[in-house]
Parts: C-alpha cells; sequence; structure tokens
C-alpha cells in the first residue's frame, strides 16, 4: 500500500503515521528524514543538500524530487510506504507520478484554530524526532523523549506567529494537492480534531481494515 498524507502542520500526520505503520506494515518516509540519511551518508545529493541547508536556503524541488526517488527505489520501501511532508507541491506531485504510482492519498482536515491549539503545545524530540503535546500526549518525565532519551524542546517554528506563516504558506502551496488527488479518485478526507485512538479508528475504516 502507497499513501500520500495531506494536512496542514499540526494535523497529526506524523503521529498516525507512526501508528499506521505498525497497521499496514510500510515504511514511513518524511524528507526530513531522507534528508537526514543522505547527508549522513555523505552522498553526492547528501553533500548538496548539506550544502543548501547549511547556506540557509530551502532544499529546491529538482533536489528534493531526486531524493525521493532514490529513496523508493530501496528494497525496503516495494511493499509500500507512507509519504509524509512530499509532494508539496503541484510539479513535485506530477514528478512523483512519474517514478511512482500512489494506491491512495490521506487529507487530514482540521481548521486553522485547531492548528493552533495543537502546535502551540507541541514538543519535539531532538533525536528520534517523536512528537509530543503538553497536553495530549505528554513524555513521562519533563523533557526526556520515552522512545529514547533524547532531549525535548518547543521549536521555534510551533510558535503562534511563526505557526501562522506556516499556515498561510501551506494554503498557497500544499493545499491545492488536495483537489489534484481528489481529481483523480484518491483522496480520502479523515477529520483530524478528535484524539488520536478515534483518528486511527476512522483512518482504519477509511481504508477498509
Amino acid at each position: 500500500m502507497k499513501l500520500i498524507f495531506l494536512g496542514p502542520p499540526g494535523a497529526g500526520k506524523g503521529t498516525l503515521a507512526v501508528r499506521a505503520v505498525d497497521i499496514l506494515g510500510v515504511q514511513q518516509i518524511s524528507t526530513g528524514s531522507i534528508f537526514r540519511a543522505a547527508i549522513a551518508a555523505k552522498s553526492p545529493l547528501g553533500l548538496k543538500v548539506k550544502e543548501i541547508i547549511d547556506s540557509g536556503k530551502l532544499v529546491d524541488d529538482d533536489t528534493t524530487i531526486a531524493l525521493v526517488k532514490e529513496r523508493l527505489a530501496m528494497d525496503d520501501v516495494q511493499k509500500g510506504y507512507i509519504l509524509d511532508g512530499f509532494p508539496r507541491t503541484i510539479p513535485q506531485a506530477q514528478a512523483l507520478d512519474e517514478f511512482s504510482i500512489v494506491d491512495k492519498v490521506i487529507n487530514f482536515d482540521i481548521p486553522d484554530s485547531g492548528v493552533l491549539e495543537r502546535l502551540g503545545g507541541r514538543e519535539v524530540c531532538r533525536d528520534c524526532g517523536f512528537n509530543f503535546h503538553r497536553i495530549f500526549t505528554k513524555t513521562s518525565k519533563e523533557g526526556i523523549c520515552d522512545h529514547c532519551s533524547g532531549e525535548v524542546y518547543v521549536r521555534d517554528d510551533d510558535k503562534p506567529e511563526a505557526v501562522q506563516k506556516r499556515l498561510e504558506v501551506y494554503r498557497v502551496q500544499t493545499a491545492p494537492l488536495i483537489d489534484f488527488y481528489r481529481n483523480k479518485g484518491i483522496l480520502l478526507d479523515i477529520d483530524a480534531r478528535p484524539m488520536i485512538d478515534e483518528i486511527v479508528v476512522n483512518f482504519k475504516k477509511a481504508m477498509g481494515i
């Protein structure tokens, strides 16, 4: 099963992806993890990404697409995958169509007010990237990740003014993908407002599993 998870920042895509990996037995793939792996491997593309990031710029579409194509060619994703954070734009989606056929696109629907509430309490592990929340999914020990014992912190881009800007960027760049995939007949809408256990139940129903 090859899936794309769509939704604004704070919709819970990453959290559900972790659960969906166990349910479906596939790999979760995020652009962040691809970038980190490529940099660590010191591959030609990885060195290019490191240079771009070190200069404070955003990784361009062509480089991102090349890295995703390289990742999706690996053996561990031949049974399926969950793409989280890619594609972000119509050109990226069109490029993906050329080297991998997606089965379903899950759109996590949540109003901006819900995003602001979610991200206002989000904490992230600096080492493994797992997301926690000061209200919904607290760490057992303050500031310590339950999974790898790494440091848990609040990202600068989770501050209210930064969140509002991220939402504006999402509406312009990524939201058009909803209609793009709806027109293909492979989009499934999931209400992202409930707690994660209810979202998991709704996800399984939507997927017919």
